[in-house]
């Protein structure tokens, strides 16, 4: 298993960051079911340790995923999260932002949906889809009642220009998890990094068979279409957002048991490489327990 700052998955610090040099398939792929057997064993570790981050109570988990559609955001979530605890887990998904939502700053209704302490959180996109979708659709700043001409702040150029709508919420973004992560919540971040042609076949896949015509969206295909433009995005976000206290894991996603495999590890070796203990009890209860267990009727 690689170490966490090594991992070939992981996005730079650097702001060297290509996405085109990123890989969509892993090489030298393995038999499915080899796949399988890693994150299956992987929920068996994940669950007796999620138990101690329930009790320890002192740490928040967020895991944050992003992709394009049909990437499989969520049967990775539903594979790799099978069995765990109810009670310490939740799943929180952002999709069009009410009117409420839009009356308060983006980061506000995610905000919400931040994980307590003891507890693991899965955000099925999140805030960044402000820097994603919002900026291959710039029409949809028009909806925020933003208090400044938000048209004189988008930046046609690459550079980093401080008037740089994006470059200001990559900045809000990267100061509000270091705030979490100060306070006790431990992020890590996946975009799913899918091709084009494997995202059709999917598409396809979801037109031929009746059982999953409820999937298929001719919303996603006119999203397709655009795809240089969210790639450019992508590109941009993990860039400028994949910090030491919250990284950035570009997974490859054209096969789904490889990621699912991998994305499982690093949640997995993130947990693990927390100070996490059962609590001990007080020198006094812990001296009386065998007195307390002698008064027990059974």
């Amino acid at each position: 298993m690689f170490s966490m700052t090594e991992h070939p998955c992981l996005v730079p610090f650097d702001n060297s960051f290509k996405l085109h040099n990123m890989k969509t398939s892993f090489d030298n792929l393995n038999k499915k079911s080899h796949y399988k057997k890693i994150y299956k064993s992987n929920r068996k570790k994940l669950y007796e340790t999620q138990q101690k981050l329930y009790a320890h109570n002192k740490y928040s988990i967020l895991f944050i995923f992003q992709a394009m559609d049909a990437a499989g955001k969520d049967s990775t979530i539903r594979h790799v999260f099978k069995g765990v605890n109810p009670a310490g887990f939740q799943v929180s998904s952002f999709k069009q932002p009410s009117k409420r939502e839009l009356d308060h700053d983006f980061l506000w209704r995610t905000t919400k949906q931040l994980p307590q302490r003891g507890k693991i959180g899965i955000f099925n996109r999140s805030y960044y889809e402000e820097t994603l979708v919002v900026r291959v659709h710039p029409q949809y700043l028009g909806s925020q009642q933003l208090p400044f001409d938000y048209q004189s702040q988008l930046s046609t150029s690459k550079s980093h220009e401080k008037n740089d709508l994006w470059q200001q919420r990559f900045r809000s973004i990267n100061d509000h998890e270091h705030h979490l992560v100060a306070n006790g919540t431990v992020i890590r971040k996946f975009f799913l990094n899918v091709s084009q042609e494997e995202q059709h076949r999917r598409f396809k896949d979801r037109i031929d068979r009746p059982d999953k015509n409820w999937k298929f969206s001719a919303g996603d295909l006119k999203e397709s279409q655009l795809w240089d433009k969210y790639m450019e995005a992508y590109e941009d976000c993990l860039r400028s957002t994949s910090t030491p206290w919250a990284p950035w894991y570009c997974i490859p996603a054209d096969n789904k048991p490889a990621m699912r495999a991998t994305v499982s590890d690093i949640i997995l070796q993130t947990l693990n490489s927390l100070d996490i203990e059962y609590p001990s009890l007080d020198d006094d209860t812990s001296s009386k327990l065998q007195e307390y267990r002698s008064q027990l009727i059974i």
